[in-house]
């Protein structure tokens, strides 16, 4: 640990906030010390950007167009004095409503419909709608949780089963809480007929178990109700997936596992007071933002290596994926320039990273930045020595403190967050510090942060592909024996031969009628309906 950084330089960019107790350690990400001066008209766009979006404005241009697109809100859920007139007022109630809904589920005032108190909760939900509880209840929770959790957050029959076969028998004390904004979501929709189906198989009505998160008037929104579901949350539309874990979404599977909830709000709230002008240099956000700006070259030239040490953040990095890869990965700025902008997310928790990839970190390619997550009590229970005058815990801030110089030596960037131990008023602050970085970044490079055609793009791309299976469905059906091979069917039907070839082999694993014989290269597959079931010998 022969090499580190200028006691002085430690010192000046060593930024520490009582409250939240948060740090955020610079000194090792090779900042210009002139940059608030040499990038004071960007900086002054982004501080005015922030500011506006947080008074209203609408630059969600995905939604509403017709209305000049929506306002992006997530900050208002922690501080509804900001929201618009009549809007703050919503978010309170709602909260209060979170909250005495989950207290009445804990307190067996609301109950299933064998009159036992409901001990499970399945979360459906995809993205935003399912990492943001995952994130916090994995965080938060522990043995003395008032439910266990489970989650559908995929549309994999085997992953569904999977939980299913964790539930067993328990499905009849089991509040299953489906989160769709838009309700129309393709994976949430699949998970919510799955678990209707293993509901009613087990001779139990649905709806009796079911809680609905979505916008109102959706298609969820309307089922629910048809169907008379247990209740209907309804979700702002001025809040996106990725920042949604501070809104119904987050707060209340958050509020039915037994987390202080008004901790968690009141946590972002303080970084999000902190990460406003005019203490620029007191910014932790926009600093980050800055950081991640020379780290990239303003392209996201570098990846961000995310590095907890502790357990309980396992998810952190997967969390952060979306929430800047969404925001940031974009083909046009705001001119609608092409420009191909976005900034790389992954990571896994420390010390695991000593051995997997430190290795490359250090000695490979120099084409990421680290953070180091540090939570500075490593336990709450008693700790043996496991070594004369060492604890487990010891040894954890050791490899944090160990790797951090590793990297420097070896001239790697790096920065570290340190918060003193983890509750949920400094989850809550660490998650608001990430958000308020992604919208000074998105600024600072001119791209807007809140809107996602990627993700519409892939969305029809799957739509064309279900509709091919059905096309071919349909083909072999009427041509029962035929035996036929991806060429010949894409001129009959009129589609790629590839597509068709990953159609049919799609089919033939999951349809016990449609049978694939397998030649020595793609273009020989041959495959064939067999309506009286599948062939034998």
């Amino acid at each position: 640990m022969s090499k580190e950084t200028n006691w002085q330089d430690f010192s000046d960019q060593l930024l520490r906030y009582s409250e939240p107790d948060l740090w955020l350690d610079l000194s090792q990400m090779r900042i210009p010390k002139d940059i608030l001066n040499t990038e004071k008209e960007s900086i002054e766009r982004a501080l005015l950007e922030l500011s506006n979006i947080e008074s209203g404005e609408k630059v969600n241009a995905d939604e509403d167009k017709d209305q000049g697109g929506r306002c992006v809100g997530h900050y208002w859920l922690r501080n509804p004095d900001l929201a618009p007139e009549g809007l703050g007022t919503s978010i309170r109630r709602k909260i209060a409503e979170i909250k005495a809904f989950s207290a009445g589920i804990h307190k067996g005032e609301i109950l299933a419909p064998n009159k036992d108190k409901f001990r499970h909760l399945l979360v459906i939900g995809i993205g935003g709608s399912a990492l943001g509880p995952q994130l916090a209840i994995d965080a938060l929770t522990g043995h003395d949780s008032p439910m266990s959790i489970h989650f559908f957050d995929n549309t994999d029959p085997d992953g569904i089963d999977r939980v299913l076969d964790n539930l067993g028998e328990n499905l009849n004390s089991t509040l299953s809480l489906v989160i769709s904004k838009s309700g129309g979501t393709k994976e949430t929709r699949n998970g919510m007929l799955e678990a209707q189906a293993a509901y009613e198989k087990a001779g139990l009505n649905f709806g009796a178990h079911a809680i609905a998160v979505t916008g109102e008037e959706s298609k969820l929104d309307n089922y629910a109700k048809d169907n008379e579901w247990v209740g209907v949350f309804p979700m702002e539309d001025w809040v996106g997936g990725r920042t949604s874990i501070t809104s119904v979404v987050g707060l209340l599977p958050m509020a039915l596992m037994g987390i202080d909830i008004d901790k968690f709000l009141d946590g972002a709230a303080s970084i999000d007071a902190k990460t406003r002008p005019p203490e620029i240099n007191n910014n932790a956000s926009l600093l980050m933002a800055l950081a991640w700006q020379v780290a990239g070259n303003g392209r996201g030239e570098k990846a961000m290596v995310i590095l907890p040490y502790k357990d309980r953040l396992g998810l952190l990095s997967k969390y952060l994926q979306q929430l800047v890869m969404e925001s940031l990965g974009k083909e046009h700025d705001r001119e609608n320039n092409i420009v191909h902008q976005g900034l790389t997310v992954y990571g896994n928790k420390g010390s695991t990273d000593q051995h997997a990839y430190v290795q490359q970190l250090r000695d490979g390619l120099d084409n990421f930045f680290a953070t180091f997550i540090e939570i500075r009590e490593t336990r709450t229970k008693e700790s043996i020595e496991v070594d004369p005058g060492f604890t487990t815990g010891d040894y954890l801030e050791g490899f944090l403190r160990g790797t951090r110089s590793a990297l420097f030596e070896a001239g790697r960037d790096s920065m570290t967050i340190s918060i003193p131990f983890l509750d949920a008023f400094h989850l809550g602050s660490l998650i608001a510090l990430y958000e308020r970085a992604v919208s000074y970044y998105a600024a600072l490079i001119n791209i807007n942060a809140y809107h996602q055609p990627g993700v519409e793009a892939g969305k029809k791309a799957a739509t064309q592909f279900l509709e091919l299976l059905s096309k071919i469905e349909n083909y072999l059906g009427s041509h029962s024996k035929e035996k036929i091979n991806s060429e010949e069917l894409s001129q009959k039907i009129g589609a790629a031969p590839e597509d068709c070839f990953h159609a049919l082999h799609h089919l033939a694993a999951n349809r016990k009628n449609i049978n694939a014989l397998i030649g020595s290269n793609p273009k020989e597959d041959l495959f064939t309906m067999n309506k009286e079931g599948p062939e034998t010998g």
